[in-house]
């Protein structure tokens, strides 16, 4: 340690041994004051800190208080110079207290009074109207205040009513939801219940549609397939049965003629090509469903 931190460290030593002095004392003192002893507690770093602070406090508002005592006394002693003088002259003009009527005494003193209540210097009569109306006016503001207060708290009574129905509105709200919390929840667990049933049904559909998709892959199943096309191909073979029937009847009626090879070939060749002809129809009118499908 260096010669100027042990200098720092046995001022530091030596000021706090001299705080601890100066609260001591400052503490016998207070307490002798209130007549009462010292209580025990532990002179430590922060309490000691703490008074002194307290200490510091307490000489500045001391000091203070003896100034304003001091003024006090000043002015009661030119207050009673004044008086005797004033008393003096009165003795000396005739007019002394013990020589007045005591009426008189009476109505000066209710004077007096007066204008002690109204704190004036004098009893002159302006002065009196001049605190007259400065209580006017303060009592103007002090009625427009009340006035504005009471409008205040209608105002505030008037939310506090409202809060309060609101209050009892949500009391009996909540009183009835908790009424009904066990009709809710028994709800509760029974859409729980319908929904785990539709999740396995949607589980359900989905494997059998997969199972369908698998099915018509393979048949050969493909999109250009469709209901209207179906219909459409249905109807035109309708048609070509229209047209085929009586070629088969024909055929048919060939079966009583007498045997005629070279006219029954002849015959045949004509149907052949008639049948040809309805087939080659019917792959257009199937080529043609299909392209409009498309």
């Amino acid at each position: 340690m260096s010669d100027q931190d042990a200098l720092l460290t046995e001022s530091k030593s030596s000021s706090d041994a001299s705080r601890i002095g100066e609260v001591k004392e400052w503490l016998a003192k207070t307490f002798e004051a209130a007549g009462k002893p010292v209580p025990e507690f532990e002179y430590t770093p922060r309490s000691i800190a703490h008074l002194y602070n307290l200490l510091t406090v307490s000489k500045a508002k001391d000091e203070a208080a003896r100034l304003v005592a001091r003024d006090f006394r000043l002015k009661a002693a030119e207050y009673r110079s004044q008086a005797a003088r004033i008393r003096e002259i009165l003795e000396n003009a005739g007019l002394a207290q013990e020589g007045l009527p005591s009426n008189v005494v009476a109505s000066a003193q209710v004077l007096a009074n007066v204008a002690n209540l109204l704190n004036i210097r004098d009893t002159e009569l302006s002065s009196f109207l001049v605190a007259m109306g400065d209580i006017s006016l303060r009592k103007t503001g002090v009625e427009e205040k009340r006035a504005k207060v009471q409008k205040e708290s209608k105002i505030l009574l008037d939310y506090t009513r409202k809060a309060i129905s609101r209050l009892t509105y949500l009391k009996r709200t909540l009183a009835q939801l908790e009424d009904e919390v066990a009709a809710c929840e028994g709800q509760m667990e029974n859409w729980k219940t319908n929904l785990q049933v539709m999740a396995a049904k949607e589980r359900q559909y989905l494997q059998q549609s997969a199972n369908y998709k698998a099915v018509l892959n393979r048949v050969g199943y493909t999109p250009e397939i469709s209901h209207g096309v179906l219909v459409e191909m249905a109807e035109h073979r309708k048609e070509l049965d229209k047209q085929t029937k009586p070629i088969l009847d024909t055929l048919r009626s060939y079966q009583d003629l007498p045997p005629d090879k070279a006219l029954a070939a002849l015959a045949i060749e004509d149907k052949k090509r008639q049948y040809a002809a309805a087939e080659k129809y019917l792959e257009d009118v199937l080529h043609s469903a299909l392209e409009s499908g498309e």
